[in-house]
């Protein structure tokens, strides 16, 4: 990691700037893939699947025998892990859902809301190296609670068809029972097009490479909305004395290790407590299967020393992290002036690990400084808010005339006498 002592507020800028994260290079040839999705279908699919994944089966869609025998295959206290987890996630989403509240504006008008499922959601959840089961969980839980009508899953298989298992026994778990063994940008087309296999859905979810990312970015532009922009996950540790070497260097490389392109930040307050934990990075990294890739993001990664925790609030807000964790000894003392991050762990025993699996947060986060506007993912994301309004004759008497005034002022006059003929009615 590259280590600053007392960097002056001018220098920050450069300080924080983020691995170059730019798929537009990308652009011409996922557009190719998308298009020939569009107009080709399921032949395109089967071209694509495999090209990139090897798999040449008939068809995409996971029988119910594979997901009924995936549970086999994993061990009993892995099972009970998901459960839990998916427990805590469900309690955590089904919170957040609000009543209906009718609103009597003035007398004789009244307005409400209610929150609508969007019917059709895709999630996507990559597979290789890393399967990201516990984004099933993430993804399908809010979207169950939402009232979504149709889930659909889309996979990378192996060259033989077959899914991890853990990712089709969490997909049980969170109820979802349409899946396709389908990857990279063609399962992105699919999902938005719709071919003669895949349905087409309103909302496509879901982390994914550098190829995944273009594609999500191309559909969206016309075709298909996306959970949010994506990129390379990060974590920013804010530390005073109080803080544990090891624990803060295990955190800065839980999210290392998740590749070349990622980036950690470590601000403290503490000469000393930057040592160590310089030290036990070096110490941990060397025992971590994922060195090569986790040493790489550490390159694009730094540790910085300031003169208070004032300056390390500043300069975490100015950067914006996907995570933020707060291992400092009062954290109350300081989360309320944190503005802007994607998810925050507080105190020296709440891990960002924590977030990514089973405490009930959602992890699939803004990343690349889109914490200043975007939320992560939650059950607004798979909701639309309708609107809703009745009127009575003794309301629109008094309401009508400010409508009048200001669609007169707007030199729109069909909206006012869409107002002006009902009160004529009424005389």
């Amino acid at each position: 990691m590259q280590r600053y002592i007392y960097p002056p507020v001018s220098e920050w800028p450069s300080l924080l700037q983020r691995p170059k994260m730019d798929v537009s290079e990308l652009f011409e040839s996922v557009r190719t893939v998308l298009n020939d999705v569009k107009t080709e279908g399921d032949v395109a699919l089967h071209r694509y699947s495999e090209k990139f994944d090897g798999f040449t089966g008939p068809g995409f869609k996971v029988t119910a025998a594979e997901t009924e025998s995936a549970a086999a295959l994993l061990s009993p206290e892995l099972k009970a892990a998901i459960k839990q987890a998916a427990a805590n996630i469900l309690k955590f989403h089904s919170a957040q859902q609000l009543k209906v509240e009718k609103v009597e504006t003035q007398p004789g008008v009244i307005c409400w809301q209610k929150s609508v499922g969007i019917e059709k959601v895709g999630l996507y959840i990559p597979g290789g190296t890393a399967p990201l089961f516990s984004t099933v969980l993430m993804l399908a839980i809010p979207a169950s609670i939402a009232g979504c009508q149709e889930i659909v899953l889309c996979t990378p298989p192996d060259k033989t068809g077959a899914i991890h298992p853990a990712i089709l026994f969490a997909a049980s778990v969170a109820g979802v029972k349409t899946i396709y063994k389908l990857g990279g940008i063609q399962a992105i087309g699919a999902m938005a097009y719709g071919t003669q296999s895949i349905p087409k859905v309103y909302k496509i979810f879901g982390p994914g490479n550098r190829y995944v990312t273009a594609a999500k970015q191309l559909v969206s532009l016309a075709d298909v909305a996306i959970d949010m922009p994506a990129g390379p996950s990060e974590v920013l540790v804010m530390a005073d004395d109080s803080a544990r070497p090891a624990f803060v260097a295990a955190d800065l490389l839980s999210q290392a290790e998740h590749g070349a392109d990622s980036q950690v930040i470590l601000l403290t307050t503490s000469q000393s407590l930057l040592d160590e934990t310089l030290a036990e990075v070096e110490k941990q990294v060397a025992l971590l299967p994922r060195e090569d890739g986790t040493r790489k993001a550490l390159t694009e990664s730094r540790a910085i020393l300031l003169h208070s925790v004032d300056e390390m609030i500043r300069m975490s807000n100015a950067y914006a992290p996907e995570h933020l964790i707060l291992s400092v000894d009062e954290p109350e003392t300081v989360v309320d002036k944190i503005v802007n991050a994607g998810s925050v762990f507080m105190g020296h025993f709440t891990p960002e690990s924590a977030g990514d699996y089973a405490s009930g947060t959602n992890h699939t986060l803004p990343t690349h400084g889109h914490a200043r506007a975007y939320s992560g993912v939650n059950l607004d994301s798979f909701i639309r808010k309708i609107t809703f309004q009745k009127i009575s004759e003794s309301g629109l008497r008094e309401l009508g005339p400010v409508i009048e005034q200001m669609a007169g002022a707007e030199k729109l006059q069909a909206h006012k006498n869409a107002v002006t003929i009902r009160l004529n009615s009424l005389k």
